[in-house]
């Protein structure tokens, strides 16, 4: 790979998100991409930007984010240029911020390679990773075409999107027939039962040239619009031109404005031990746990009688469980979480009503 070829590979992670159903750990002022999650002594956006360096010079990793994790993001990655961190003044769908994200960087690059990504995701085996990276890459240098990585799914999880692909095409990148939303379990177990389903990821590769050529086509308002900062992409009144003109883009995903419209949609089935760690029980898969079936993070337990619990606390402190099982436990400085692990999906609702109830700072 020579050196010129590998300047045109750039990446946006998007790293805006609160990760609400990770709370209380996660918090809008401090979101789970920048927390330690796993417990490795690396957050998930330090371990994002590190596993896409491997293949992406750093100086073309862009990072799409809220205003207000700039500085965090500073202090994870001290190396990264100011120019690479894009606060969006508003909080908008992956649709306008992939839009702005791909305007600064095919102004910089017009020959430009970009790979999307979140910062929030878990995957195993990154070197099978970093070749279906490369593979995308290659094949979008040759072609006009948008590329998904598809997880290939090892359970009916009704919690992800599917993709629907072209069994008949021999080569290893398939031709998409359609994207499904999150399906019922019984929808979802005849997706597996047919096998040519994968679950969306949201990790898409594409030349700038194309998804901006998309974007004109299938989102043009959107495209006007933003297309309208152009002189100002990459200079010291970007973020002017931002206050002003992003808080007016259509609030819209990738999936639904462009991915569901656009003719040329491939995807390449890949297996690499992924997780979007979308929920506390996503941890179940990736962490060990002690000889009870207990899940530590961050956390010393004497646990009686007390099994297959997720806990979780601050400071490594000592969680003293009795006659506890099935639970998901989490300390944090202001705010314990106790709740049965079939209740998990409340989480999002108990955190809004902790929210009314003590304070906004406490979500």
């Amino acid at each position: 790979m020579t050196g010129t070829k590998r300047d045109n590979y750039f990446a946006i992670i998007m790293a805006g998100g609160v990760g609400s159903r990770f709370w209380p750990a996660s918090k809008a002022s401090h979101p789970k991409q920048f927390l330690d999650i796993l417990g490795n002594g690396e957050t998930l956006f330090q371990t994002t930007f590190k596993r896409l360096k491997k293949i992406i010079p750093a100086e073309n990793i862009y990072v799409l984010t809220n205003a207000a994790y700039v500085e965090m993001i500073k202090e994870q990655m001290p190396n990264i240029k100011d120019e690479q961190i894009v606060p969006e003044p508003a909080m908008r769908n992956t649709a306008p911020s992939i839009l702005l994200g791909t305007l600064k960087i095919h102004k910089k690059n017009p020959h430009a390679i970009t790979l999307v990504a979140p910062s929030d995701h878990h995957i195993k085996d990154e070197e099978k990773f970093t070749v279906a990276v490369q593979q995308a890459f290659d094949n979008v240098e040759e072609k006009d075409r948008l590329i998904t990585l598809g997880i290939t799914p090892n359970s009916p999880n009704t919690g992800y999107g599917y993709i629907n692909f072209d069994t008949t095409d021999g080569t290893s990148i398939k031709k998409v027939k359609k994207f499904t939303e999150k399906p019922t379990l019984k929808r979802a177990e005849k997706f597996l039962e047919d096998g040519d389903y994968l679950w969306n990821a949201g990790i898409f590769v594409w030349s700038t040239k194309f998804i901006l050529k998309c974007f004109r086509e299938f989102l043009p308002e959107m495209e006007s619009l933003m297309a309208k900062g152009e002189k100002f992409f990459n200079e010291k009144n970007e973020q002017e031109f931002l206050e002003e003109y992003y808080p007016q883009a259509e609030n819209l995903s990738i999936d639904f404005g462009i991915m569901e419209k656009a003719h040329e949609v491939f995807v390449i089935p890949v297996d690499f031990g992924w997780s979007d760690l979308g929920t506390w029980t996503s941890l179940d898969a990736q962490l060990p746990k002690d000889e009870s079936g207990n899940l530590l993070v961050h956390c010393r337990v004497l646990a009686e009688d007390s099994e297959n619990n997720i806990i979780s606390s601050k400071n490594k402190k000592i969680i003293v469980l009795k006659g506890l099982s099935d639970y998901i436990i989490v300390e944090d400085d202001e705010v314990i979480l106790i709740v049965p692990k079939s209740e998990e999906q409340y989480i999002k609702n108990l955190r809004g009503k902790v929210i009314d109830e003590y304070g906004k700072e406490l979500g």
